[in-house]
């Protein structure tokens, strides 16, 4: 699991990070979460990848509780089981990407 934190004074848009991602040969979309949203433990045959545009999101990693805000990106190595939930009362909105190696 690699977790970069954003560490600029203006968070980025989702057109800036879909730039990014593309940049680094993703295909990027968007997932939007309402409030309250629990996804539970889960595995995928692919890397996830995704960057928050709006809200918090608090992802267990294999037990490792990350909470991630605008500007945050986290890579999921394929098989690792993980869960996410929104944090507080406003949706999450992210730009993700699932890559297959």
């Amino acid at each position: 699991m690699i977790v970069r934190r954003w560490l600029a004074p203006k968070e980025p848009d989702i057109e800036s990070i879909k730039k990014l991602f593309e940049a680094e040969g993703y295909e990027p979309f968007v997932e939007k979460f309402d409030a309250g949203t629990v996804l539970p433990d889960h595995r995928h045959p692919f890397d996830e990848v995704r960057m928050v545009v709006e809200g918090e999101l608090l992802v267990n990693v294999a037990g490792n509780q990350l909470l991630l805000r605008p500007g945050d990106k986290i890579v999921i190595p394929s098989n690792t089981r993980h869960s996410k939930k929104v944090n507080g009362a406003k949706a999450c909105v992210c730009v993700c990407a699932n890559v297959v190696r």
